[in-house]
């Protein structure tokens, strides 16, 4: 048998382990308000977001990229400049559109570091170009930071500006030089006013407020103007902006941007595109503007030298007769002008590599190289170098302002340029060399025919040198004409190779957010979920007793009834309210006690046994309403306040607690002197007494046993006030004389853990007949079934008082604990 018994508590500590899924169900089903709140809560929380959130609009524009030949384009021009493919140029704009520089380009000439606001429903709305006014800052002068600035309109064109400060130091921006300064601000309240178009000139605000003629302003309306961090503003929108091929290997890019104000979105997107184009068309003609500020600056001295030649064959002639030259001198001069003029090219070719080798050698900015063709250098190989060095350049320059220095990228670069560099150095040493041949053997020729024309008289061979040196300044003046011309034809005619397919325009829609079904569906998860998780996590915590089902799953020590909640003055319910469903559960637990005395088959006196595992379940409560529903029925009954440490049952029946038990045990008093008869027919009671010193002791002493000997003699029923079991060891020296105990376990206050001391009692065979009986039972937990006893009703009269004695904190509510109960009374 015990063997039994103890597979049966082995199984009832096992089902400990397991999780009680049906229990968590019906957790949530009695917590069903508060889910229900928690998801009202999320959706309204999500109607607020909804309708405070701005709108967030998307707006795209489609450009192409495409490798554009210059019209005028030529194999004797060989000015224009191939920057690497179309697929090399996409992912350069690509690149370029993210750079800083080209958004500082694009905020700066669009001044959206400033704002006009309007009072909106529930914050400072941005209205952009529907103000009914222009603020034409001063861009040498600092304008406040961050803060709005008031605009107030007047009758007759005057407006007032208006702002408070709190401070006298503020902090402003120069947006020429975007440098930043602190200025000195009035504090408080400042207002003045002024006159449409009126210069302003505050040390916190610099410019002229001119009212839009196409507008009518009410009198009355107010506006701001904010101005933000250039250097914010230019990081917001780079980060914004996105690019991408419109399709795979497609030279057509998309450009997107999100923002709240659907004509500033519209505007940066078509100012992107027009600043971009502008800037790739000035990249496109750098090859040209190079060359022709190099032609420039030799045209200058070519000009005078040819100035100088003019005004000396004038002079010549005017001191001279004019000489008619034989057929055959006439020849030999214009030979030697031209060997003059080949010479001239020769050294200017060689100038001009002189000129490069010695740039290539100092500089580290290649992309101002002058062309090569500008001087008449055809050698391929010098062309095709400085092309690739210029475009390596340009690239490294693009790369700077998206790139850390020091990258790879950059080292990757540096490495072609250098090796491009050292093949153009190599080729320019190899073609200076054959250069200095070529003018060797021109000065030979030159020397040969002027010895021919040694022999003439001297003043026809001044008119001679004269004139070879003007046609030698004359023919170098066209030339450099000639190549400027060309360079300028190429540089007009060059069209970037951006166009724009499609610009960004405000058409409706673009909506992308907030995203408001999304919001509702959010909320309605986390309204359902989180109290869900919640409501998981404090049934995982808590180790209270909820039902019968648990008491079942703990313990296979039966349970002998249910005791419902009913809310009244005092303990004796079963007397004053014999009516109530309570007591009819008392009637209940005595017919089943009833049951149980008849199977022990004693004649005499009967003795019951309440107790419990701390204070504050019901034992007196308990032990009050069996010992008078025993008295009703008939039976002789006595109440005995065994709880010698916390005397408590004398106050429901007026009695007082000067004698009691404790003053028989010792001898001081007789059992007729410590009796008292109450008003409910046929019940005594014995009181406690005055708190002993060692009440274990006396509960053991003889006299005990002797006095319950007797009134089993005197008495049909005897029931026993015990101490909690599972306080003090009082109530286990008092099982001896119990023919039944009752263990009252209160239903969301007992701990789970309580009930393995009464398993180990009961397994080891120290308490016998025991049952429980289920106190403050609720219906509404649905954990309970197989009894039908206390439907809805209870009491709540008297718990809390051993806490007093025993649990010196438990009249200390703490917050966590009134939250749960808050959410038990859901």
């Amino acid at each position: 048998m015990e063997h039994n018994t103890q597979e049966e508590f082995d199984q009832s500590e096992s089902g400990r382990v397991s999780f009680d899924f049906r229990g968590y169900l019906f957790k949530v089903l009695n917590l069903w308000k508060f889910i229900m709140l928690s998801i009202g809560t999320a959706l309204l929380v999500a109607y607020f977001i909804n309708v405070r959130k701005q709108n967030v609009y998307k707006l795209d524009t489609l450009i192409s990229v495409e490798n554009d030949q210059n019209p005028f384009f030529t194999a004797n021009t060989s000015i224009s400049f191939n920057w690497g493919g179309v697929s090399g140029k996409v992912s350069k704009i690509i690149t370029a559109i993210k750079t800083r520089s080209h958004n500082e380009k694009v905020v700066d000439s669009l001044q959206f570091y400033k704002e006009y606001l309007e009072e909106g429903k529930y914050r400072k709305q941005d209205i952009y170009n529907k103000a009914p006014f222009d603020f034409l800052i001063d861009k040498t002068k600092p304008q406040l930071l961050s803060s709005p600035i008031g605009i107030r309109f007047k009758e007759n064109n005057e407006f007032e500006i208006f702002t408070e400060f709190e401070g006298s130091r503020r902090r402003a921006q120069i947006y020429e030089d975007k440098t930043f300064e602190t200025v000195d601000v009035p504090t408080g309240v400042y207002t003045k006013t002024y006159k449409n178009g009126e210069l302003i000139d505050l040390p916190f605000l610099n410019g002229r407020l001119v009212i839009k003629p196409s507008l009518r302003v009410k009198p009355g309306s107010e506006y701001f103007v904010r101005f933000l961090s250039f250097d914010n503003i230019v990081k917001n929108y780079q980060d914004r902006i996105m690019i991408a091929p419109f399709s795979t290997s497609s030279s057509v890019l998309r450009l997107q941007l999100a923002g709240n104000n659907k004509a500033k979105i519209v505007d940066y997107l078509n100012a992107t595109s027009e600043i971009l184009s502008k800037t790739e068309l000035e990249r496109k003609n750098l090859y040209a503007t190079n060359t022709i500020k190099f032609i420039d600056s030799s045209l200058a001295a070519v000009n005078n030298s040819l100035k100088d030649v003019t005004d000396e064959m004038n002079k010549f002639r005017k001191e001279n007769k004019v000489f008619d030259v034989t057929e055959e001198i006439t020849q030999i001069s214009n030979q030697l002008r031209d060997y003059d003029l080949t010479k001239e090219q020769e050294k200017l070719k060689l100038d001009y590599l002189d000129n490069l080798e010695k740039y290539l050698n100092t500089k580290t900015d290649y992309t101002e190289i002058a062309a090569p063709t500008s001087v008449g250098i055809q050698e391929a190989n010098i062309l095709s170098s400085v092309s690739k060095i210029i475009a390596l350049a340009a690239e490294r320059q693009n790369l700077e302002y998206t790139t850390k220095e020091g990258s790879n990228l950059f080292k990757d670069l540096d490495r072609k340029i250098d090796s491009e560099k050292n093949v153009l150095l190599e080729t320019i040493d190899a073609t200076k060399k054959t250069l200095g041949i070529q003018l060797s053997t021109i000065n030979r020729s030159i020397a040969n025919l002027e010895a021919k024309l040694s022999g003439l008289p001297e003043d026809q061979q001044e008119y001679l040198k004269i004139q070879r040196k003007l046609d030698i300044s004359q023919e170098a003046y066209d030339v450099y004409i000639e190549k400027r011309s060309e360079a300028a034809i190429v540089k007009a005619a060059n069209i970037s190779d951006i166009t724009v397919i499609d610009e960004a325009k405000d058409i409706g829609g673009g909506l992308i957010g907030p995203n408001k079904s999304l919001n509702y569906m959010m909320a309605l998860m986390l309204g359902f979920f989180i109290p869900m998780f919640l409501i998981f996590v404090l049934f995982l915590l808590d180790n209270t007793i909820h039902g019968s089902d648990e008491i079942e799953q703990l313990s296979k020590i039966p349970i002998l009834g249910l005791i419902g909640k009913y809310n009244y003055k005092n303990n004796l319910i079963v007397f004053e309210k014999p009516k109530s469903a309570v007591a009819e559960s008392f009637r209940s637990i005595r017919s089943s006690l009833q049951f149980l005395y008849k199977k022990q088959g004693k004649s005499e006196g009967k003795t019951l046994m309440i107790t419990s595992s701390v204070s504050g379940e019901g034992k007196t409560f308990c032990s009050i309403n069996m010992a008078t529903v025993y008295a009703l029925s008939g039976k002789k009954t006595i109440l005995l306040g065994l709880d010698l440490r916390k005397p408590k049952i004398f106050g429901d029946f007026n009695i007082d607690n000067d004698k009691g038990i404790v003053n028989y045990l010792i001898g001081e008093s007789t059992f007729e002197e410590v009796k008292y008869t109450t008003h409910i027919e046929n019940l005594d009671v014995i009181p406690s007494g005055p708190v002993p010193p060692n009440p274990s002791e006396l509960l053991m002493s003889d006299q005990m046993s002797i006095m319950i000997s007797q009134l089993r003699k005197d008495y049909d029923m005897i029931v026993l006030d015990t101490p909690p079991l599972g306080l003090v060891t009082d109530a286990l020296e008092l099982t001896q004389y119990a023919d039944a105990t009752i263990f009252m376990v209160r239903l969301d206050y007992t701990k789970k853990g309580m009930l393995a001391l009464i398993n180990a009692k009961y397994r080891a065979g120290e308490v016998k007949n025991i049952s429980f009986v289920l106190n403050f039972y609720k219906h509404k937990t649905n954990h309970n079934y197989g009894y039908g006893y206390g439907y809805g009703y209870g009491y709540g009269y008297g718990y809390g008082v051993y806490g007093n004695a025993y649990h010196e904190r438990d009249n200390q509510s703490s917050v966590w604990k009134r939250v749960k109960r808050f959410l038990k009374r859901l």
